[in-house]
């Protein structure tokens, strides 16, 4: 049975990109008769607030898209929130403590981004980091540790990876892509790339579709897959919505989050078939309910290329 998930992080409000993929995670699941999931996300407690995730929930209610395992529904792989399962993701480190792929790092941003114009470059999450911290000897961490804090860093295999995405097709990157990343902070806060595998195993997550720009995530989570004995779900990355100043949509554009529009009283059915139309589900962006989009989807209908919302499709969606 499949079991997939949408799992916001609860630092801003729902906008039009959110909902995008939050639709094509529910129609794969609920077109297959699967299990949804519903994760909060909120992992990092100062960025996070309890009621921008009560905001979020309220959306996916008003926009028909429900979920069978998650805050306020089924609790057999709970608890759903992030910030309740820091325990799981002590356990994941200390394992991959002990079979030796984790190193203590002491750069901090500045040193970072003196490096940024090296050949190693930047990542889409930040900057690929250069390795200079892996060599250190005993005596030289032991010396660094006490003047300054380190993060963890998971150190990667000389292996390429890879893998077959449902949307964006075969996938290969090359030998330490992204560089080794960070999975515990030096305040002591468990990354997102390590809370994600960890959550995702633990939750039999066997398919996740996600945004585009965690398409180069995806090599690293592999990597920890295979570090914790672990079986990994099948991946799709969906184009993103892209706003007119050339940028995906975020925060930035508040117009277009779905507080806004529900309290403009936009009907749901008309964000649905604005988000089925920008998907490649429909050929016009007709009015329609998301468990109408339900029969007949197939995941090879997503467009390939993302989408970018004008003013004047905007105005459309506000009565």
């Amino acid at each position: 049975m499949l079991r997939g998930r949408f799992a916001p992080t609860p630092s801003g409000d729902m906008h039009l990109g959110n909902a995008k993929i939050a639709l094509l995670s529910w129609l794969q699941i609920r077109a297959a008769a699967g299990v949804f999931v519903l994760r909060i996300e909120d992992i990092d407690i100062q960025r996070s607030r309890p009621q921008i995730a009560e905001n979020i929930m309220a959306d996916l209610r008003w926009l028909g898209l429900d979920w069978d395992e998650g805050p306020g529904a089924g609790n057999s792989n709970g608890p759903y929130w992030q910030s309740q399962r820091t325990q799981l993701y002590w356990g994941a480190l200390h394992q991959l403590q002990q079979d030796g792929r984790l190193y203590p790092c002491f750069c901090s941003r500045r040193e970072l981004l003196s490096v940024a114009n090296a050949p190693h470059g930047l990542a889409s999450e930040g900057i690929s980091y250069s390795g200079r911290c892996r060599t250190l000897s005993p005596a030289e961490q032991q010396q660094k540790a006490r003047l300054k804090a380190p993060s963890l860093r998971f150190a990667l295999n000389d292996a390429a990876t890879s893998f077959v995405d449902g949307i964006a097709g075969p996938q290969h990157f090359p030998p330490g892509s992204g560089g080794d990343f960070v999975v515990r902070r030096a305040d002591g806060l468990y990354s997102y790339q390590l809370a994600v595998t960890v959550d995702d195993a633990a939750m039999g997550i066997t398919h996740v579709l996600r945004g585009g720009d965690l398409l180069d995530s995806t090599p690293r989570q592999l990597q920890l897959y295979n570090a914790l004995g672990l079986t990994p779900p099948a991946f799709a990355h969906a184009p993103l919505i892209m706003g007119e100043d050339g940028h995906r949509l975020a925060k930035r554009h508040g117009d277009l989050g779905l507080s806004a529009l529900r309290s403009a009283g936009t009907r749901p059915e008309a964000v649905i078939g604005w988000l089925a139309y920008i998907s490649g589900l429909v050929e016009q962006p007709e009015p329609v309910k998301a468990s109408e989009l339900i029969t007949g989807f197939k995941l090879e209908q997503v467009s390939h290329t993302p989408f970018m919302l004008t003013e004047a499709m905007i105005r459309r969606l506000i009565p």
